[in-house]
């Protein structure tokens, strides 16, 4: 084959990675702005169990582990459970904090994620942050404060539910690239919603999540099927394209959440808001960058 009709197949390959990429972030901040409208009407920890039992059962339909069941045992079941009951916690702060606050807001301070990832994965994964990727991350923090802090007297309190769905996060990341050493990815996507499904039930009780009217059953669904669409989006894009080519294409989300939150809750993203996000759009594409380019000063 000659090398330009390798070139334009590479090419394609990449294009069509980002776009499920871009998809999966537009299946994630829909879901979210569903989840905001549903908590108006249904209990949080309801719509956080509705959104696993449905993700659950897409996941059971769709790969039948019963029938290649050696893909699906995981060899670290107590990390497992952890990564699920991060993943769990995550979605339980979220849910909560878009409850709150306006979608572009909870967005921008889950973009802070990455950067406690790069904190942690020192001590716990023993990959450390050089001092430029150190440097990365505390501009990335000021950013977060300038859009959690805007003046003495002026924080809102759900703001600390939002950081705490993005240290669940950061954790749940973690978790996730221990995991890869000893269980298969279908196994890891399965798990991702049976386990907090299972940590769930005790403490949820699925008749408050009776929707009141068709509207809510319908984001309630939501809720489910586009956490399963968005992350089968996510692997078929990685199938498809190198993690360093899709990673920018993250922060698409915060567009997607600018204009939810304005056509369906007439939200006006804050000067600050923006400000804050530029800082740690900026910023994360400069840890981006240090880790495709893999300097050894760090």
């Amino acid at each position: 084959m000659s090398p330009l009709p390798t070139a334009a197949a590479e090419a394609q390959q990449r294009l069509r990675g980002i776009g499920l990429y871009c998809l999966a972030m537009l299946c994630f901040a829909i879901l979210d702005a569903c989840a905001k409208y549903a908590s108006y009407y249904v209990p949080v920890l309801s719509i956080v169990w509705v959104r696993f039992a449905i993700h659950a059962l897409l996941a059971l339909a769709l790969f039948q582990p019963w029938r290649h069941w050696v893909l699906y045992k995981t060899r670290r079941p107590v990390l497992q459970t952890l990564r699920g009951l991060f993943l769990a916690g995550s979605t339980f702060f979220n849910f909560m904090a878009v409850h709150e606050l306006q979608l572009d807001q909870t967005m921008s301070i889950g973009f802070s994620a990455p950067f406690i990832t790069a904190a942690l994965a020192g001590p716990i994964l023993g990959e450390w942050a050089g001092p430029r990727r150190w440097a990365a991350i505390i501009v990335g923090f000021v950013g977060v404060l300038i859009i959690t802090m805007p003046g003495f007297g002026d924080l809102n309190p759900a703001i600390f539910l939002s950081l705490a769905a993005a240290c669940c996060n950061a954790c749940y990341i973690l978790s996730t690239r221990m995991l890869t050493r000893s269980d298969s990815s279908a196994g890891m996507l399965l798990y991702s919603a049976v386990v907090p499904l299972i940590l769930m039930t005790p403490v949820a009780n699925p008749l408050d999540a009776a929707p009141p009217t068709w509207i809510v059953g319908l984001c309630l669904f939501l809720t489910g099927a586009l956490g399963f669409v968005g992350h089968w989006f996510l692997i078929r894009a990685h199938h498809h394209t190198a993690v360093p080519v899709l990673a920018p294409f993250m922060y698409t989300g915060l567009i997607w959440m600018i204009l939810l939150g304005y056509f369906v809750f007439g939200d006006v993203p804050a000067p600050r808001t923006l400000v804050g996000a530029s800082i740690i759009i900026a910023s994360g594409l400069y840890l981006l960058y240090r880790e495709r380019v893999r300097a050894p000063e760090g």
